[in-house]
């Protein structure tokens, strides 16, 4: 574990000592290999138990995938922060990475660790560079709106968490996740225990009706924080969520239908705002909310396919969310506008761009064999045995997801060019090979799902 932590370690006095030239070849290198060094984790995977890295850190099946998508991730957003950031002085662009690397330490803490006190602090910490990336990085002046907005949403929600934790290790004496079953017991079991617990991960995850400050979020956050964001920082929620029900009473029906209910729910309305969305990221942001409200859904069936699942789902849509706000990207690069309709026709000056446009449209929209069709797909089938009527809800949801997102297509792509449009600067190798980078592991996870299955005992 100590080898793959310490080139991220190693990151915060390089990016401070190197000269501008060699920032961010050094930075990319030093996080490429992090992210290789992670595939060792693939291979000390239990399916029964904890591969122990330390006295409170361990991975086991659920965490491991979600490890080795933070540490793939910080790499991509090197690559798509270079032109957004050579403007800027040198000493902001040494701290935008080190902001970047100290996020994915606190992120690799958060999914390794084993105490739920550290899990908490490291949950929390998290915070604290992504309000620096929006606030001071984030192109409109909401953006100070914007982290208020987080801020608040999180920490308000996370107290509760808190309480009920420090009460649960009051009664157990320890507060583990490998040893929680055998103090199951000893925790009492009662409604709002449970919803203290799991009220900080539905405001992250987010659940509809708590979801304001995502959309204001991304839509300010520079092009690395509306990456982060969907790709990792809203899976903490599904994740605690999960290790929470080691610990806590099943979900009684008191509880499980009217947030199963609101989930739903959640899906069709974000759904139809997409429809309406006239600003692109903004359009990406209220996808991930009906998507996340499908993860809520499926978690709290409380089954085994449910879980399932949402951890395919989680993992699929982090990697197809963060490539396309990769290309909402590269479109306000050239035409300095989030609005789709003045960015319209740019499949005749772009049409490999807009191959990758067309690529992530489907995986947005669960085309088969992509791994998003197949956390879906288990998700509608785990909500269908635990209620019929729940197949109203999430087959709405799918036709609109369909809909919005060729909408968000056609709109982009095809049509005639804008007027205003009269000089563009052609793609890079490096933004397709940014898209490549977030294709080849949605196309590796067709050929062996087993990776990302959680099947809880």
């Amino acid at each position: 574990m100590m080898k793959i932590l310490m080139p991220t370690l190693m990151l915060i006095p390089l990016t401070w000592l190197s000269s501008l030239a060699w920032l961010w070849s050094s930075a990319l290198s030093y996080s490429f290999i992090i992210a290789t060094l992670s595939l060792i984790w693939l291979k000390d995977m239990s399916e029964t138990g904890w591969t122990s890295l330390g006295l409170h850190m361990a991975t086991d099946v659920l965490s491991t995938p979600l490890l080795i998508l933070t540490c793939w991730l910080l790499p991509l957003m090197i690559i798509a922060s270079q032109n957004h950031l050579k403007t800027e002085p040198q000493n902001r662009q040494r701290l935008y990475l080190s902001l970047l690397t100290l996020l994915q330490f606190f992120l690799i803490l958060a999914f390794s660790s084993t105490e739920l006190i550290m899990f908490y602090v490291m949950f929390e910490a998290t915070l604290i560079p992504t309000l620096f990336i929006i606030t001071r990085w984030g192109n409109q002046l909401e953006r100070l709106n914007a982290g208020t907005y987080l801020l608040f949403y999180t920490l308000i929600s996370s107290l509760p968490l808190l309480v009920a934790l420090m009460m649960i290790q009051t009664k157990t004496g320890a507060l583990s996740l490998m040893t929680a079953p055998f103090y199951y017991s000893m925790i009492p079991q009662h409604n709002l225990l449970w919803l203290a617990c799991f009220m900080a991960f539905l405001v992250k995850m987010p659940l509809y009706g708590v979801h304001l400050w995502l959309p204001k979020a991304h839509v300010e956050a520079p092009i690395a924080g509306s990456m982060i964001l969907a790709a990792v920082l809203l899976k903490l929620g599904g994740y605690g969520m999960m290790r929470m029900s080691t610990l806590v009473m099943p979900t009684t029906k008191e509880l499980a239908y009217p947030l199963i209910a609101l989930a739903l729910w959640g899906i069709v309305m974000t759904g139809l705002i997409c429809l309406q969305q006239m600003d692109l990221k903004s359009l990406i942001a209220y996808s991930s909310v009906g998507h996340m409200g499908l993860v809520v859904g499926g978690i709290m069936t409380q089954t085994s396919w449910g879980y399932s699942g949402a951890l395919i789902l989680m993992i699929a849509h982090g990697l197809t969310s963060s490539a396309l706000f990769c290309l909402a990207n590269t479109n306000y690069e050239r035409t300095h506008s989030r609005i789709m309709f003045l960015a319209r026709g740019l499949q005749m000056i772009f049409p490999l761009m807009a191959a990758w446009w067309f690529s992530f449209t489907l995986a947005n929209l669960a085309l088969p064999p992509l791994p998003n069709m197949m956390g879906e797909l288990t998700i509608i089938v785990s909500m269908f045995d635990w209620s019929w009527w729940t197949i109203i809800f999430t087959g709405s949801g799918t036709l609109i997801t369909a809909a919005y997102s060729l909408h968000m297509f056609m709109t982009t792509q095809r049509g005639a060019l804008s007027t205003h449009v009269i000089s563009l600067n052609p793609t890079y190798v490096k933004e397709h090979l940014l898209m490549l980078l977030h294709l080849v592991p949605l196309l590796l996870l067709i050929i062996k799902p087993e990776i990302i299955t959680y099947w809880p005992s």
